[in-house]
């Protein structure tokens, strides 16, 4: 689907401003698709069912978890979430995820995190059933990814691409600098990349000479962490930014790692935080949530 990018507001008088690239036009197309699917899951007498795993009280995971139900709500899948106490047992949670593998009844298992740093989180993480793995985080699944098999992967890359593609902007034959290398969405990201024949440059804390880099970009996806990272000089002119970045504001609220308004200066696309590309994880976990049930009725 080819869609209108938005101008950004003018900062400067007489100044080509960047285009806004946003997610929620995007996300709503792909709820629609989700929603449908279910209604014909439920005709085959399939309910659709994501089960959350919550370990200790930290609030942002909480917070993410009940967007998560709400949007579960709306869409027609079952929701489940299982709070359990800061101090619980590794062997305990283990325990609850063994059963949550065992229940057919639940498609998806996600573990919301950080966990109690006293907890193996690896251990854990293998111990979830790889055909409901709808985070994209067992080793089964990042083997898939590698070897660009039938897999669940993770949500915010996978967000990076459709917000690319659905925006119609190709990523076949396009210097690509990834500024971020993190488990949750650089790594990942780098293969998704691949599969869609971009050429691909990776940068991060230790990159020398990181603006060298960044301004070759055709397209530039920034995951790193850090508020206000890439700036205007680090943009090439006419390069395509994404930014997956999310950071508190001091006064609440949160940003990314793109200096936006300056980038937009120079940029011909910038996707905002918020607005951009979280505005497409859940749906895209949703998504994972339906192949699961694919995979789950082709191993069984």
């Amino acid at each position: 689907m080819w869609l209108k990018l938005q101008r950004c507001k003018k900062i400067k008088m007489k100044k080509q401003m960047a285009n806004i690239i946003g997610g929620k036009q995007i996300a709503a197309s792909i709820s629609e698709r989700v929603m449908r699917e279910v209604i014909l899951l439920k005709h085959e007498g399939i309910i659709p069912k994501l089960s959350v795993v919550l370990v200790g009280k930290d609030l942002a995971s909480e917070v993410y978890a009940r967007s998560k139900e709400k949007a579960c709500v709306m869409a027609g899948i079952d929701f489940e979430m299982h709070t359990l106490a800061e101090d619980t047992p590794e062997g305990e949670l283990l325990d609850l995820i063994r059963r949550l593998n065992l229940d057919k009844n639940i498609h998806g298992i996600m573990l919301e995190l950080p966990l109690p740093i006293r907890i193996n989180k690896q251990k854990i993480i293998e111990a979830i059933l790889p055909v409901k793995d709808v985070d994209g985080v067992h080793p089964v699944n990042r083997g898939y990814l590698l070897s660009n098999g039938d897999g669940l992967f993770p949500a915010t890359p996978q967000s990076c691409i459709e917000l690319l593609l659905q925006s119609g902007i190709g990523l076949a034959g396009k210097h690509t600098v990834l500024v971020g290398r993190g488990e949750t969405v650089g790594k990942p990201l780098v293969f998704m990349l691949l599969k869609h024949n971009a050429t691909v440059t990776i940068c991060h804390t230790r990159t020398k000479e990181l603006k060298k880099h960044t301004r070759q970009a055709d397209i530039l996806i920034v995951a790193a962490g850090k508020a206000g990272l890439i700036t205007a000089d680090l943009v090439g002119p006419g390069a395509v930014v994404i930014d997956a970045g999310i950071n508190e504001k001091p006064g609440g609220g949160i940003c990314g790692d793109v200096d936006f308004e300056n980038v937009c200066m120079v940029a011909s696309a910038v996707s905002p935080v918020p607005g951009g590309v979280g505005s497409l994880t859940t749906v895209m976990l949703q998504r994972n949530l339906l192949k699961a049930i694919q995979l789950q009725k082709k191993f069984t």
